[in-house]
C-alpha cells in the first residue's frame, strides 16, 4: 500500500526532508544538468526535485499514481501534476527525454508493469533516473521516513529489475548518508561530503541511470520461386553430320515445321512458298 500524498508532503516540509530534497537534487542536476529543452516527467513523487529544472525545461509534468493521491503543483501557479495509473500512462509513446521516479516502484504493486510503461512514454536514447531505498542504508529501516515503507533494493536487484523492463543501467550513485533523525539535518551536507569516502555503503538511498536503447532490424530475405519462361523458336541442341548443311545454318524457310505452317497459304496463291524447294543462290 502506498504512503498519501498528505504523509510526503509533510515529510519534504520538515527539516529532514528538505535535507534529502537538497541532496537528491543535487544528483539529478549532476546527471542531467539544468534539462534545458527537454520534456521531463517526475513519476511517483518526484515534483520537489524537479523544481529547479521547470524554468530552463521545455515541458515539466507530475504524475502521481492513484492509490497515492495528487497535489497541486507547483503553488500559486497553473497545476502541471496529474492522477495516474501504474500501468497505463496517459502519455504518447515516446514524449519525454528525461524521467526522474520516486517513491515509484517500492510501494507499487507491480513495479516491472511500471517500468514498462515508463520505456514506453520515453523518447529513444532517452533516459531515467530511478531512485529507490538502499537496502543495507539506515533510511530502509525508519518508519518515519517514506523510504522506510515498501520494498528497498540492492544495487544488483535494481539493474536486473530495469533490464527485464528493457531498459539499460548506464550509472549509478548513492545519497542520504545522514541518519534519518529530524535533529541531525543541520549536519546532512558534512555527512553526505564523508560519507561517500568513509562508508558508502551506508548510504540511505540508491539512484540509478538507465537508456532505453532502440536498434534498426534488418529485415530478412525470403526466397521465392521465380517461373522461367522458355522461348518458343529455342533451336534444338545438336551438331549436324560433316558435309550437311546444319539446321542452324539452314534458311529460315528449311526450320522444322515451318513447311506444314505455310501450305496453306500456297494453295491461297500468295506466293510464300518461293524458295522453300532450294537453298542455292539464283545465277547473276
Amino acid at each position: 500500500m502506498r504512503r498519501d500524498v498528505l504523509d510526503l508532503r509533510q515529510f519534504y516540509a520538515s527539516d529532514l526532508g528538505r535535507a534529502a530534497r537538497a541532496m537528491v537534487g543535487r544528483k539529478v542536476i549532476e546527471a542531467w544538468g539544468d534539462a534545458r529543452g527537454l520534456d521531463v516527467l517526475a513519476l511517483g513523487y518526484a515534483t520537489p526535485f524537479v523544481a529547479p529544472a521547470r524554468h530552463a525545461a521545455r515541458r515539466v509534468i507530475g504524475a502521481m499514481p492513484a492509490q497515492q493521491g495528487v497535489e497541486i503543483w507547483p503553488g500559486g501557479e497553473a497545476n502541471l501534476t496529474t492522477l495516474v495509473g501504474e500501468d497505463a500512462l496517459p502519455f504518447p509513446n515516446a514524449l519525454f527525454d528525461r524521467i526522474l521516479m520516486v517513491h515509484g516502484i517500492e510501494e507499487s504493486p507491480d513495479p516491472l508493469a511500471l517500468l514498462r510503461e515508463v520505456w514506453r512514454v520515453l523518447a529513444p536514447s532517452g533516459k531515467v533516473v530511478v531512485a529507490v531505498a538502499a537496502r543495507n542504508g539506515l533510511w530502509a529501516n525508519s518508519e518515519k521516513t517514506p523510504f522506510g515503507h515498501g520494498r528497498p533494493y540492492t544495487r544488483g536487484q535494481l539493474a536486473e529489475l530495469l533490464r527485464e523492463a528493457e531498459l539499460e543501467p548506464s550509472g549509478w550513485t548513492r545519497a542520504l548518508y545522514v541518519p534519518p533523525l529530524n535533529w541531525m539535518a543541520g549536519w546532512a551536507e558534512g555527512f553526505e561530503q564523508t560519507g561517500s569516502r568513509l562508508w558508502p555503503g551506508f548510504a540511505g538511498l540508491l539512484l540509478m541511470e538507465a537508456v532505453k536503447q532502440t536498434f534498426a532490424v534488418k529485415p530478412k530475405g525470403h526466397a521465392q520461386r521465380v517461373r522461367r519462361v522458355s522461348p518458343l523458336l529455342s533451336p534444338a541442341p545438336g551438331a549436324a553430320p560433316v558435309g550437311r548443311t546444319s539446321a542452324a545454318k539452314a534458311p529460315i524457310s528449311r526450320a522444322p515445321g515451318i513447311e506444314r505452317m505455310l501450305k496453306p497459304l500456297e494453295r491461297r496463291g500468295e506466293g510464300l512458298s518461293v524458295g522453300l524447294r532450294t537453298n542455292r543462290k539464283a545465277a547473276p
